[in-house]
């Protein structure tokens, strides 16, 4: 067996090593959302393509803050392109060639790479950027909150790091390469480093470009294993979801059926439904799996960036309620429910004597919510907390029977006379008198 078909039967051996588990992880992040209640809406096809294109792709949400909008588009365009270099790579582990669209490609090749090489020098410029705002001085929503101490501030950092790393090999290959090869090849970012490397021999110089080969191909099997557990899976997930967001009305809420049918059979009973046979189900979320599908692909899909925490009226007045936690601890508790699942598969549900509602939730949080849909609106890539806060909301008040009394009160005169207020209908002006002293 020669060594070129020992090198090429190596690398489709770590390409198979590092592409297998991260598909079995998608598998089962992709069984942990539909667990979740109902089943995707496909309705108008054109216009959810057109939004997943505005909004996933072309990152029109970004906008209202342009610093950091330059800077993303920066390192998502760049590092996305870059990694176009990827199938070269493949093609010559697979093959044993070298640089093998070279000689195809002539001249534009080396136009290809020197773009490539600036796109690289971008993402290092923003990976610093980010760094430095996220550790050194940038907005509070990126460090000063208890949702992301601990392990969600070294994920944000560890991945700007591994991005760093990536470009650093990406240069450093490029560069031995043009040291090993003068006058074959020419790249402008990286022919400042082979000036460096001139005076290596020739062996050092093929052990450093080999190593930096491995390390950048090594280092995207590594990365795209550990996105699946990182809060930079949105990376992959902000195109279905956004694709499947709501294409209603901003701030339109989902009625329960079955509600609704009673409601509307009270108030005009010639128009009612006839009865349902089959019980209503569950009022509400007590936990992850009564949450709709949607909402734990929004949960998996979370950026944690803080946008949506930082207009929530409630967090602003010192209130307890987080929408970024909301997210992140309906991600955990997923998490959990899968573990506990995986070591009892016999069982239907799970019973782990935990729920999403108390365990993560407080009720606190869930009655600081006043339903603005500041937090939808402020999400780059479409999530809405405000649906799992309503169906945590909607368990405890009709489930469990646990409202303020100020809710008791107003709902309790809703149902007797109409409104909000304790006046009957025929005296509906009374509450003008009672509240400012007015005459009605």
């Amino acid at each position: 067996m020669g060594l070129g078909l020992l090198q090429s039967l190596l690398f489709v051996g770590v390409l198979l090593t590092g592409i297998t588990p991260f598909l079995r992880r998608v598998s089962r992040i992709r069984a942990n959302i539909f667990r979740g209640q109902g089943s995707p809406t496909t309705d108008r096809p054109a216009l959810r393509w057109r939004q997943m294109a505005r909004v996933a792709l072309g990152q029109s949400k970004m906008g209202s803050r342009p610093v950091a909008a330059f800077f993303h588009v920066l390192i998502y365009v760049g590092f996305v392109l870059i990694n176009l270099e990827l199938l070269e790579i493949a093609l010559d582990g697979i093959l044993g060639t070298h640089r093998i669209l070279a000689t195809p490609l002539g001249s534009l090749y080396t136009w290809m790479i020197a773009c490539f090489e600036f796109l690289g020098l971008g993402v290092v410029m923003a990976c610093l950027v980010f760094l430095w705002r996220r550790n050194v001085q940038g907005p509070a929503r990126l460090y000063n909150s208890a949702e992301l101490k601990g392990w969600p501030a070294k994920d944000a950092n560890l991945i700007l790091i591994i991005e760093l790393i990536l470009m650093g090999a990406l240069f450093l290959m490029n560069a031995a390469d043009m040291a090993m090869h003068p006058g074959v090849y020419s790249f402008p970012l990286s022919g400042l480093i082979a000036k460096s490397l001139q005076g290596w021999s020739p062996e050092a110089l093929y052990a450093c470009e080999r190593i930096a080969w491995w390390l950048h191909i090594g280092g995207i099997l590594g990365f795209l294993n550990y996105l699946p557990y990182s809060k930079h899976f949105h990376i992959v997930l902000a195109f279905p979801n956004t694709w499947y967001a709501s294409l209603d009305a901003p701030g339109t809420m989902t009625n329960m059926q079955v509600i609704q049918n009673e409601v509307q059979a009270m108030l005009n009973p010639t128009s009612a439904q006839p009865p349902s046979t089959e019980a209503p189900g569950r009022f509400g979320a007590a936990d992850v799996h009564d949450l709709s599908w949607k909402s734990l692909l929004d949960a998996y899909s979370c950026t944690e960036c803080g946008r949506c925490t930082s207009v929530c009226p409630a967090n602003i007045t010192g209130k307890k309620l987080s929408p970024r936690k909301i997210m992140m601890d309906t991600r955990d508790r997923l998490e959990e429910s899968d573990r506990w699942l995986q070591a009892n598969p016999e069982a239907a549900k799970v019973a782990d004597g935990k729920t999403l509602l108390g365990d993560y939730i407080s009720n606190e949080e869930v009655l600081a919510c006043t339903s603005c849909n500041a937090c939808v609106e402020a999400c780059p890539i479409l999530i809405n907390p405000l649906n799992i806060i309503l169906e945590l909301r909607r368990y405890r008040a009709m489930e469990a029977g646990e409202m303020p009394s100020e809710w008791a009160l107003m709902q309790g005169n809703i149902e007797n006379n109409g409104a909000p207020w304790a006046f009957p209908a025929a005296d509906r002006l009374a509450w003008v008198q009672a509240n400012t002293n007015q005459p009605s």
